[in-house]
């Protein structure tokens, strides 16, 4: 404002200083009005921008699904987006060209019951046929017979001495308990509640129905309690031979115990997996699955993998190409990027089944990966500067651990993905769904080493019943139970 002389101020009337002071004070006060009106407008156009970012961060939320996040097939809605694939021209069925599948022929000297069948007369002329086919055509037929229990009774006698007139009772033989049950009926037992997801309830009606046999909702318990112990020692040989390997994959999932949040937490290998449920979904929960393991792991983006060195880490490419797709579905500079990062993923994996199926050499499937690794790197670079926020947070947190996207490509043995733990899981998923998890410290462990015997054994291509029966047999008699670590020709 234009200054005064003092001269000029004091020689102006009384009314005009009266006047000049009002106005100054009166602009003053406009002025910090103004002021804070400007800043009830920012703090306003925050809140506004506050609110947008929340209302689109709800509106993606709405539009999660199986193909753009981590949720299950199972909850999506019949409104969810899903990917268009062209009908394809082709009939159902096999294909021409496809190598069926049939039920092979036992050998004549397991067959039970041999019936020759010859035409007596001429099918045209009627004269009577004599002579036998050389390779007559084979037809079998398998059934089962109806299953009785075997039912063995031992009386134990109590007799006396003659001279010192002592009683003495006589004593089961080796290998037979007071429990009631064999091991066979006890491994199909703990079979059916802990290997094929049966409730007891189920399990009772099937004993009666199938073998004949009558039990208590007790002595299925019961059952389950002796399973567990015996297979005790084979689990903990499991987790050992497991810890020893060089490649391993790990994964968890949400458990109850006695209605109350746990962890279900699995490692995979080649040859064998192991469950373990803990309180806690943390760090600590993974260093006791884990144990002594220092090998190359593969794992999803959870932040307890964090601390595992990113060069002896694979990453999961199925989860990454939903955080493409969900990339690719913002508006604005992200849907760009994403679509691109999801175009070349897709490359990536057929590059990569075209490798396991023998089409392309190694030597091919790494000179592709070396163009092809720079230039995804460089669409993460392109996406970590996007003004779209979580497109930006997703693609730095990507480029902080890019050695551990390709150790896939160097390292023969690692998958791109982390699918071999997740499919470990889903038995256990169902079982959580339909019995709510466990409710005790013992069904805790009998659910960790029903589901890592059925898993490794399957992996070994081994029975689990049999398995089961001689680790009951071995608990009763006092041997060591068989193993569940593969032989070297299961490894072979």
């Amino acid at each position: 404002m234009p200054s005064i002389l003092e001269s000029q101020w004091l020689g102006s009337p009384v009314a005009v200083q009266h006047l000049i002071r009002a106005l100054i004070a009166r602009v003053e006060a406009l002025e910090s009005k103004r002021l804070k009106d400007e800043h009830r407008v920012e703090v306003l156009e925050s809140m506004l921008l506050q609110e947008e970012h929340r209302i689109e961060a709800l509106r993606e939320r709405l539009e999660l699904n199986s193909s753009n996040s981590s949720k299950p097939p199972s909850t999506d809605s019949s409104h969810a987006k899903r990917a268009h694939h062209p009908r394809s021209s082709r009939k159902r069925g096999g294909q021409p060209g496809h190598r069926g599948t049939h039920r092979a022929l036992v050998p004549e000297t397991r067959v039970d019951e041999l019936h020759t069948i010859k035409p007596q007369r001429c099918r045209d002329c009627g004269n009577q046929l004599r002579g036998a086919d050389p390779h007559p055509a084979r037809y079998q037929v398998v059934e089962l017979p109806r299953v009785k229990p075997h039912i063995t009774e031992y009386q134990l006698h109590t007799l006396t001495c003659c001279s010192c007139g002592l009683p003495t009772p006589a004593r089961l033989p080796e290998g037979v308990s007071k429990e009631g049950f064999g091991p066979q009926l006890e491994a199909i037992v703990a079979g059916c509640t802990g290997l094929y997801q049966l409730s007891r309830r189920t399990t009772q009606t099937l004993m009666r129905d199938l073998f004949g046999v009558k039990m208590s909702l007790g002595s299925i318990g019961a059952c389950e309690a002796r399973a567990s112990i015996a297979v005790a020692q084979p689990v903990d040989d499991a987790r050992q031979y497991v810890a020893r390997q060089v490649i391993a994959n790990v994964d968890e999932t949400c458990w109850f115990v006695s209605h109350r949040h746990a962890t279900l937490w699995t490692m995979v290998t080649a040859m064998a997996t192991v469950f373990l449920i803990t309180q806690k979904r943390d760090r600590q929960g993974f260093e006791e699955v884990r144990g002594d393991f220092l090998g190359l792991l593969g794992s999803d983006r959870g932040v307890v993998y964090e601390h595992w060195p990113t060069t002896l880490r694979q990453l999961c490419w199925a989860h990454l190409l939903r955080e493409f797709r969900r990339m690719s579905e913002r508006p604005g500079a992200s849907k760009r990027v994403g679509a691109a990062l999801v175009s070349e993923t897709q490359q990536m994996f057929k590059w990569w089944h075209e490798r396991q199926d023998g089409i392309t050499t190694d030597e091919t499937f790494l000179a592709r990966m070396r163009a092809h690794i720079p230039h995804v790197e460089g669409l993460l670079l392109e996406a970590a500067n996007c003004p779209q926020r979580k497109t930006s947070i997703t693609a730095l947190r990507l480029l902080e651990v890019a050695p551990a996207l390709w150790t896939f490509a160097v390292c023969k043995g690692v998958e791109p993905t982390n699918n071999a733990a997740e499919r470990a899981l889903r038995p256990a998923v169902l079982w959580r769904k339909k019995s709510f998890g466990t409710h005790s410290e013992g069904g805790s462990r009998f659910a960790e080493r029903m589901l890592t015997c059925a898993t490794t054994l399957r992996q070994q291509d081994r029975n689990v019943i049999d398995f089961l029966t001689e680790c009951s047999i071995a608990r009763r008699t006092g041997r060591r139970p068989p193993s569940l670590c593969p032989s070297p020709r299961s490894r072979a």
